[in-house]
């Protein structure tokens, strides 16, 4: 199995009480801290704890907006690219609609660049109606924003691809749009490379949600990871919606990754479990009252819930279901690293590939 964590950005009001100008150097240590560390024991030779960082794609603040901060995603990308050396950098997940896809693509090739091939790409039809309306735009049915991910994602593929991108589109029209540089990193993709070793310049394209009539589709079609449903009945039933529309589609549903999110509290024992559940419920208390039960209760009743041995024994459970990447959020993290490093000591080496 492998493991990414979320980097608090703001959006989750997981930065609250630090002083903006220290947000950024608590985000980057965190990330600094996910490129260099160690599963286990730490010993020399010990295999690094986590894959790749993510950062959610929003502007306004959950489960409430507030005017608390929310960094901007692709701005934070650039940044992690800069300021670490070896792990993936990811968004979970890019909305559509919020750039145009040709433009999206090309910011995503110079990250690529800058990070030395490390870009992940999530992308989704997104769903936070408040901040799509605050920032003028609108906020469409499902089946169109779900056209418009479709589109979008044909348009990255053939900028990254083949260098340029046209596309007549009802939601996006592109005419010979450039992307040079191309990323750096190249995928395989069947017989359609246009290198000798048969790949072709490419960005990892995560598609996200479990929607299963569209989202799935597409992802079936275009994606190379999907990230969805993370209960053991939820991903197995979105797995198996899934593999029906790669047998549609003639795509080998073994090429796809499939990855879902996870609230982790972790404790030594239930008691440190029961603590840093009251923490979070004095968290939200102080910033979103009238929310902060209903936030704490959606912790609470989490799969990642409870002692080391618990989680293990959850992520083994979703492991033979086919869940093999699990992108992780600590609601401490900007506070309290302590419940990290307990998942890299006693979760992640008892599951490592």
């Amino acid at each position: 199995m492998r493991f990414g964590l979320f980097i608090p950005q703001g959006w989750r009001l997981d930065l609250v009480g630090i002083d903006p100008i220290d947000q950024w150097e608590t985000m980057r240590s965190l990330a600094r801290h996910a490129d260099t560390a160690l599963a286990g024991d730490g010993l020399p030779g010990s295999a690094n704890a986590w894959e790749s960082i993510w950062v959610y794609d929003h502007f306004h603040t959950v489960p409430s907006p507030t005017d608390q901060a929310t960094h901007e995603a692709w701005t934070l990308m650039a940044a992690f690219a800069a300021s670490t050396e070896r792990i993936r950098l990811g968004q979970m997940c890019t909305c559509m609609a919020y750039r145009n896809p040709a433009y999206l693509a090309k910011v995503a090739a110079s990250v690529d660049l800058v990070s030395g091939g490390r870009t992940e790409m999530g992308v989704g039809a997104g769903w936070y109606e408040h901040e799509w309306r605050a920032y003028g735009y609108g906020f469409p049915r499902a089946g169109e924003r779900l056209a418009a991910l479709d589109e979008g994602v044909q348009i990255m593929a053939q900028m990254w691809r083949e260098g340029s991108a046209t596309l007549a589109g009802t939601h996006f029209q592109v005419d010979g749009a450039l992307c040079h540089p191309q990323p750096l990193q190249h995928l395989e993709l069947g017989t359609a490379g246009s290198g000798t070793d048969g790949t072709v310049p490419s960005i990892p394209l995560w598609i996200a949600g479990g929607g299963e009539k569209k989202t799935l589709r597409i992802a079936a079609q275009h994606a190379q990871y999907t990230n969805f449903d993370g209960s053991l009945e939820g991903f197995a039933h979105k797995s198996s919606v899934l593999e029906g529309h790669c047998k549609d589609h003639g795509r080998d549903y073994g090429e796809i990754t499939r990855s879902a999110d996870y609230n982790v509290v972790i404790g030594a024992t239930q008691a440190e479990v029961d603590d840093r559940l009251a923490w979070i419920g004095d968290h939200y208390r102080a910033t979103v009252p009238a929310k902060a039960d209903e936030t704490v209760d959606s912790f609470r009743n989490g799969p990642l819930v409870g002692t080391p041995e618990q989680i293990v024994e959850t992520l083994t459970a979703l492991r033979g279901l086919g869940m093999t990447y699990a992108i992780t959020y600590f609601a401490e993290a900007a506070y309290d690293r302590s419940g990290i490093e307990l998942f890299e000591r006693e979760v992640i080496p008892a599951l490592q590939d």
